[in-house]
């Protein structure tokens, strides 16, 4: 188990890359990031992230099609919610799109942790989606985790850094 200074480390040096060289990213390392979604904890533990890997030219073209947010990366998981399982709150709100939240950002950091970088995408219809990727009625799409291996020239960008104070962001009660 990595201790705490480690573990932020690694999230202090995680940023949006927009950039990618044309290495294929390699099977074993999808599978340890398809793992960290598998285990990310989900709202009375429904699971209703569901994600489909856009590697085939036809896929991460039909991505373009619908976000021009894809940077020439040769991977992007489609992170989408099963309606049909997720959890629905007293109040109403539906905690699916959190749970593929949660997984996705767990995601996010095995890549980094995997020596990948990745850029999270929203900027998308999601009826456009669901139209060029045909999918059922039930899937939500939620975002797009672009990934890949970052080009040489590849930085973060001008505001990764900055960061409000612990004091600002923080109240106590």
């Amino acid at each position: 188990m990595c201790n705490d200074t480690d573990f932020l480390d690694l999230m202090a040096q995680r940023y949006s890359v927009r950039s990618y060289s044309d290495k294929k990213v390699e099977k074993n390392k999808i599978d340890r990031i398809l793992k960290a979604a598998q285990i990310a904890p989900t709202a009375v533990n429904k699971q209703p992230q569901r994600i489909y890997v856009l590697q085939s030219e036809e896929a991460l073209g039909k991505a373009s099609q619908v976000t021009r947010f894809t940077f020439g990366a040769p991977l992007i998981f489609l992170v989408c919610s099963d309606t049909k399982v997720g959890h629905v709150m007293a109040d109403g709100q539906y905690m699916g799109t959190v749970d593929a939240s949660i997984a996705m950002t767990q995601m996010m950091l095995e890549a980094t942790e995997l020596g990948l970088g990745t850029c999270w995408v929203r900027g998308f219809d999601r009826k456009d989606v669901t139209k060029v990727f045909g999918l059922p009625e039930n899937m939500l799409p939620e975002g797009m985790l672009v990934t890949g291996y970052p080009s040489a020239d590849s930085v973060p960008g001008r505001f990764h850094s900055d960061r409000m104070s612990i004091d600002d962001m923080v109240t106590y009660l």
